[in-house]
């Protein structure tokens, strides 16, 4: 894979399904029918609460204690997904689905799936994210959600957030202090945190104040990012230093710099 790094450095901007599957368990019960024992077999998808949802903490001389099990977590996830216009149990928007129609493309993709198998060693490090920028319809949204599916599939809990859509919804309840606290938590601490089309539309200080205080908390706390945005390196630079250099900082060994030109527009061809 051909890579470019900048001078006196070891950054590495690249300028050109599902892995997981569902696993279930088989639990063997006893059952009496008929005044005979009749051995049972049931099949689960999450051997932790036995798809009930819930998990029982024993606690002394006191009722169990229930919490969610984090299947149920993942769901409410998944569900949270599929109201941003995400359905992540059927989405075509996966590493097999995405065509590859010239260079740029297949690198993008390559280092895409580089990442997803790399993520396990480097998701504790400071360099543990990634971020595909430039030209508009290269599929840098689709790489995105692929791997954001993929780390679904391995319970690892991956928030999606459509840039223009929050950063509108937290502007209109700055006033609500519980409002936009409980609103930046949850792009904040996160364990895997998807931004879509950041910088996407006008930007004002209240734009920049809002994702300082979501990229500085993960940058400070080494919690990944998966970043697209039609805006190069040196532009999210320009709009504002402290931003662009944690970005540039958390993904500088995965940043897929896609050339703008027609011809790296899907949509074009």
């Amino acid at each position: 894979m051909k890579k470019s790094s900048s001078e006196g450095n070891s950054t590495h901007i690249y300028s050109m399904d599902k892995f997981a599957g569902k696993g279930e368990r088989s639990e063997s019960l006893i059952h009496n029918s008929g005044g005979r024992n009749k051995r049972v077999k049931f099949s689960y998808k999450c051997d932790v609460c036995h798809d009930t949802g819930w998990i029982l903490i024993p606690q002394e001389h006191m009722q169990p204690l229930a919490i969610a099990c984090e299947c149920t977590k993942a769901k409410k996830l998944k569900s949270e997904w599929k109201t941003s216009g995400i359905n992540t149990e059927m989405s075509t928007q996966t590493f097999s689905n995405f065509q590859v129609w010239n260079r740029s493309s297949k690198l993008a993709k390559d280092v895409a799936i580089t990442f997803y198998n790399d993520f396990n060693n480097i998701r504790d490090n400071k360099q543990n994210s990634i971020l595909f920028c430039g030209q508009v319809g290269s599929g840098k949204t689709h790489l995105s959600v692929a791997l954001a599916i993929n780390l679904l599939d391995k319970k690892i809990k991956v928030v999606y957030m459509s840039y223009r859509d929050v950063i509108t919804k937290i502007k209109r309840n700055m006033l609500d202090d519980e409002y936009y606290t409980k609103m930046l938590s949850k792009y904040q601490t996160c364990d895997v945190l998807l931004i879509d089309d950041l910088f996407k539309g006008k930007i004002n200080e209240s734009d920049i104040n809002i994702m300082f205080e979501i990229i500085n908390y993960r940058y400070l706390n080494h919690l990944p990012v998966i970043i697209s945005s039609e805006f190069t390196v040196d532009r999210l630079l320009y709009f504002d230093e402290g931003i662009g250099s944690r970005i540039y900082e958390m993904c500088k060994d995965y940043i897929v710099q896609i050339e703008k030109e027609q011809g790296n527009n899907y949509r074009l061809r």
